[in-house]
């Protein structure tokens, strides 16, 4: 799949976001990670779904005006085959290249599926669960599916409620649909640097133990 990042992130947002990370621990303990990443899977089957769907009505409507043109019967199902392999080859080629008619083919409850494993895993992976205080916080923004996930350590979830985070969430979301994702994430970074910051303010002896954004094709 294709560097969506580099398309809707570019240079100078990378660095906005890392400031606002920086400016927004300020005034918190807690350790705030952007994550960006083109996509949470592959999604192989919308290929082929997508291939067969594109390829079987095509091949259908050719088969009849093939076939009576190499006088070979107008349903020959040698000519149907040959058509529908050449023609699903085509598909997935289309499907694989036009992310938007891919999407079409997954549903939502594979995308949520598959990009909250992706978020709870990289949580892990990235080792936010292991901050002094249990006060890291995952911003998981996965760019194809159009899809975030905010996950918290287990000292911040005992008093912050889902909702502010679903708050947080729509407004990233809202952004990366108007083509405005740089913008979204810092102002979202600022918002849950407000929130840690009530529960959770800095301390003498602060420092900054995770990385202030991290970025994956």
């Amino acid at each position: 799949m294709r560097d969506l990042t580099r398309r809707l992130l570019s240079d100078a947002d990378r660095a906005a976001i890392t400031a606002a990370v920086e400016a927004a621990e300020k005034k918190t303990t807690g350790e705030i990670v952007p994550m960006v990443v083109s996509s949470s899977y592959h999604y192989p089957m919308a290929d082929v779904i997508g291939g067969a769907t594109l390829a079987l009505p095509t091949a259908l409507l050719l088969t009849p005006l093939a076939g009576g043109w190499f006088w070979i019967g107008t349903w020959n199902l040698w000519v149907f085959l040959g058509l529908f392999s050449a023609l699903f080859v085509a598909g997935l080629t289309i499907v694989r290249h036009f992310l938007n008619l891919k999407r079409l083919f997954i549903s939502n409850r594979e995308i949520d599926e598959e990009v909250q494993e992706a978020a709870v895993t990289s949580f892990f992976k990235k080792g936010i669960h292991r901050t002094r205080e249990e006060t890291g916080v995952l911003i998981f923004i996965s760019l194809f599916e159009h899809r975030v996930w905010v996950l918290a350590d287990r000292g911040i979830n005992r008093k912050v409620a889902q909702d502010q985070w679903d708050v947080i969430v729509a407004s990233i979301v809202e952004g990366i649909r108007q083509k405005r994702a740089g913008d979204a994430i810092c102002m979202a970074v600022a918002d849950v640097g407000s929130l840690l910051g009530a529960h959770f303010p800095i301390r003498e002896d602060d420092r900054d133990e995770l990385s202030n954004l991290i970025v994956e094709k």
